[in-house]
């Protein structure tokens, strides 16, 4: 498990970098500008609907620690930033989400036609600032991780019978959808470094990644919109299956079975019903059980940092764990 680094803060991770992470905005500003009317006007609109810059964040502390200068660092942190802003806009697209963040999502403010575009015209934009770095390596590294979300996105798709989602199936989508780019940010901020180095964070990545999306599924069940964004149970809502609901099912009696198997069955289920199945989920152990594999993946996280020298961007990396599996702002 992370140290016990209670209270640790975004802000507080954010301050080592906090200038680099200043000029992150104003590039992701300079990628994405089109001269086309609606385009600008979306952009505007998705500018302010950023969000912690996190992933950068991970990038400029991953290039420290590992003593690998790269010029070319505040435009990977860009990059990184406008493919992870496409993968947001095609989620809200395909959930026919309403708000992101507190914010109307595209598809709400314009249509899913305008949120699918969008989203595809932010990869484009993404590619051709890699293509203009003229290195194969970062391209590489991004055309893979873009290419893991696309598949895990279908394979989530492609489940029949959400109720029979397995915690197999669960660890392949949040690597795909989440993992991948959390690793692909540690590992281009040490492109330049050792090989060991930068298989540490890349490794390191991976794993922050997967306790990060299981801390996520996890607030869904136990915290409000305040702490999340979104409204508190909207994953149940949504019918979307995740890690409390995957260990909780096979402890249900049958009866407490087939409330879940009915709320899966109403198209827009109530507050009630929700409700009733965040208890049992709770009170089956499910939600500890996700706790469990959070804070394991946490600790493999850590141990991946052994590999780097001691210094401040370790120590930050480090309480980094502890923020994704205890963070509530």
């Amino acid at each position: 498990m992370p140290p016990q680094a209670a209270g640790v803060r975004l802000a507080d991770l954010q301050r080592p970098v906090a200038p680099l992470l200043d000029a992150v905005a104003d590039e992701l500003r300079r990628i994405i500008a089109a001269d086309f009317p609606l385009i600008a006007e979306v952009n505007g609109h998705l500018l302010r609907m950023k969000g912690k810059l996190f992933r950068p964040m991970l990038m400029f502390l991953s290039n420290r620690a590992a003593l690998a200068d790269d010029v070319r660092l505040l435009r990977f942190a860009a990059i990184i930033e406008v493919t992870h802003l496409a993968t947001l806009v095609h989620d809200d697209s395909v959930d026919h989400s309403a708000l992101r963040r507190g914010m109307p999502t595209l598809n709400a403010l314009y249509s899913h036609q305008v949120s699918v575009i969008m989203g595809d015209y932010l990869y484009s934009r993404a590619i051709i600032e890699l293509v203009a770095v003229d290195d194969l390596e970062p391209l590489r590294i991004l055309s893979r991780v873009t290419n893991e979300m696309t598949v895990g996105e279908m394979r989530q798709l492609a489940a029949y019978d959400a109720l029979r989602f397995t915690e197999e199936e669960y660890g392949f989508l949040i690597r795909a959808k989440t993992a991948s780019l959390f690793s692909a940010a540690c590992e281009l901020g040490a492109l330049r470094a050792a090989p060991a180095r930068r298989a540490a964070l890349r490794a390191y990545g991976d794993a922050l990644g997967m306790a990060f999306q299981i801390t996520d599924d996890l607030l869904d069940y136990t915290e409000g919109e305040a702490v999340t964004g979104k409204p508190s149970g909207l994953d149940l809502k949504e019918h979307k299956v995740t890690l409390p609901l995957i260990a909780a099912l096979p402890r249900l009696a049958p009866a407490e079975r087939r409330e879940v198997e009915a709320l899966f069955a109403e198209q827009a289920p109530g507050s009630a019903p929700v409700a009733r199945v965040i208890e049992l989920v709770a009170r089956s152990g499910g939600l500890e059980y996700a706790r469990q594999r959070a804070e394991a993946y946490a600790a493999t996280a850590e141990a991946a940092l052994e590999e780097l020298p001691p210094s401040l961007e370790r120590d930050a990396l480090r309480d980094a764990i502890t923020y994704a599996v205890e963070r509530r702002s």
